[in-house]
């Protein structure tokens, strides 16, 4: 894209009043008009950059840059943990790793071994497929042990929340990474180093305490006890599996900061050779071969069946890329045409930190449309000139993502799906659910952004 021969004539207050008119008539289209988000950034995308005064005969080049830039990034990831996610569910990885977790813990702390092997599992498998294939698990165990739904359903519904939104490779945070030119590997190992202790105090410690005041009995939504796989794998198996990726990706991240600081040669041949190895799509690519033959093969499933299995992995993940896609159209618009530069002056008129303008924005844009996707993609692209104007380390950048996550997951309420899937499987009506889910949602986002917001401040 060529766009160094046009110059904005705009002024900063127009350009502005641009972009809360293309925010507004975005959250008009997905919540009034119910028109698919992926539908509502494209339209939003190429009105804006005809308001901005984007030249007609660089539109399409400018829409197309920012969506190829952003799959770029985000396509390999989120295709590649579907998989992975798929053959670990369908090999009955996540009942073999549950059960070995509450002989682990023992019975009266079944709540802390659903919530862990929930966070294990949550690495490649993405929130709404988590929680359905933990779901009868849990209400198994719940039937079990006696106490209500809650105590056990909360903490491993917020597992799978807490890593879906500050984990990679997850969509929303390798998307935000991508925009806003952090590490993914240290936006990985921060947001572990977050998403633990946001878990324990926000969907543990909470789910207990919420979970002996409204006691509500197990459904029978799906059924009685989960079916078990004939020859399920070891929990071991399953841990390996997928601490595979993450400590590739850690060595990636480790190797690269030695070689900055002059502790190996970052000249030498093996060095770009191991790099690209622990590269988090190429980590991620290992570890659906090997489980393929782990979970697979060597299981006694034939290669047709894990071809299909494999394939079926890719049709529910397609939506999510698109719209991450389109997200990333719309931040491509907003940085072209200046929009992003005039957002940057007013915030830093205002005077607020990086960091805490990002949280707001985000939080913003979830409590107005719901997807925490489509808000974390469209706050990042607001913050990009901000980040491309400023002084920012690496830890910062990776902060900045965490944060701008932490207000994507704020407040879901009645226009969030999750808000819905949760209220319906554990069958709450909906002023149950908000006491519980949206409470248990802001209290997530809070804590996280406090997390991130401590990281920024000591980098």
């Amino acid at each position: 894209m060529n766009t160094d021969e046009w110059t904005q004539t705009l002024g900063a207050g127009p350009l502005l009043g641009i972009a809360a008119g293309a925010v507004a008539v975005l959250l008009l289209l997905i919540i009034r008009f119910r028109v698919h988000a992926f539908l509502a950034l494209v339209v939003v995308s190429i009105g804006t950059a005809f308001a901005a005064g984007i030249p007609a005969g660089q539109v399409m080049d400018t829409l197309t840059e920012g969506f190829g830039s952003t799959l770029a990034s985000v396509a390999l990831l989120v295709g590649l943990g579907a998989m992975l996610g798929r053959l670990v569910e369908v090999s009955g990885g996540a009942q073999a790793l549950t059960d070995a977790m509450i002989r682990r813990f023992g019975e009266r702390r079944a709540p802390l071994a659903l919530g862990v092997a929930s966070l294990l599992f949550g690495f490649p498998i993405f929130f709404d497929a988590g929680l359905v294939v933990m779901l009868p698990i849990v209400f198994s165990v719940a039937r079990r042990l006696g106490g209500g739904v809650l105590r056990y359903g909360l903490p491993a519904a917020g597992a799978f929340s807490v890593m879906h939104v500050y984990v990679p490779p997850h969509p929303g945070p390798v998307a935000a990474s991508g925009l806003l030119g952090a590490d993914v590997g240290l936006v990985l190992a921060l947001g572990l180093l977050l998403a633990v202790p946001t878990w324990y105090l926000t969907s543990y410690l909470y789910g207990l305490w919420v979970g002996n005041r409204i006691v509500l009995p197990v459904p029978d939504i799906l059924g009685g006890e989960p079916e078990h796989d004939e020859n399920p794998p070891k929990a071991g198996t399953v841990i390996g599996l997928l601490l595979l990726p993450v400590l590739l990706i850690f060595a990636n991240t480790g190797l690269s900061t030695a070689g900055e600081v002059g502790w190996v040669d970052g000249d030498a041949g093996w060095y770009d050779v191991v790099r690209t190895l622990g590269s988090t799509p190429i980590a991620l690519l290992i570890t659906v071969f090997v489980a393929m033959y782990v979970l697979g093969t060597r299981r006694g499933r034939g290669k047709d069946t894990v071809e299909k299995l494999l394939d079926s992995a890719l049709g529910p993940v397609a939506a999510i890329i698109l719209i991450t896609g389109a997200g990333g159209m719309f931040g491509g618009v907003l940085e072209a045409s200046g929009i992003g530069d005039a957002v940057s002056g007013a915030m830093s008129d205002i005077g607020l930190p990086a960091v805490v303008a990002g949280y707001l924005i985000a939080t913003t844009l979830r409590v107005a449309q719901g997807s925490a996707t489509v808000a974390l993609t469209t706050a990042a692209g607001l913050m990009q000139p901000i980040v491309a104007g400023g002084a920012f380390n690496g830890v910062e950048l990776a902060a900045l993502v965490l944060a701008l996550a932490a207000g994507s997951v704020t407040a879901g309420h009645v226009n969030d799906s999750g808000f819905w899937l949760v209220g319906r499987f554990f069958q709450m009506d909906v002023k149950t659910t908000l006491k519980t889910w949206t409470v248990m949602q802001t209290t997530i986002g809070l804590v996280g952004f406090g997390l991130a917001s401590l990281v920024y401040a000591i980098a």
